[in-house]
């Protein structure tokens, strides 16, 4: 269940593709939701969905030329 995100397309993303495409567990994800860390994601009832914009823009503003780089922000 592979989720191809292109740029010119919003998609929203299940927490479990939303984490597949982030390359990270869903635990993790669902952490950093809780913990307002992670990217923007919408809530309706039990269901959390992202959008494949936010994720990418999420991931962009984490982007470090070192490890002692400590970003813009």
């Amino acid at each position: 269940m592979g989720v191809i995100v292109t740029n010119t397309t919003e998609a929203w993303l299940t927490r479990k593709q939303a984490a597949a495409y982030l390359k990270l567990g869903e635990s993790t994800l669902a952490k950093l939701f809780v913990s307002g860390d992670g990217p923007p994601a919408i809530k309706i009832g039990r269901s959390v969905r992202y959008s494949s914009v936010d994720l990418n823009e999420w991931m962009s503003a984490r982007r470090r030329k070192s490890t002692s780089d400590i970003g813009a922000g």
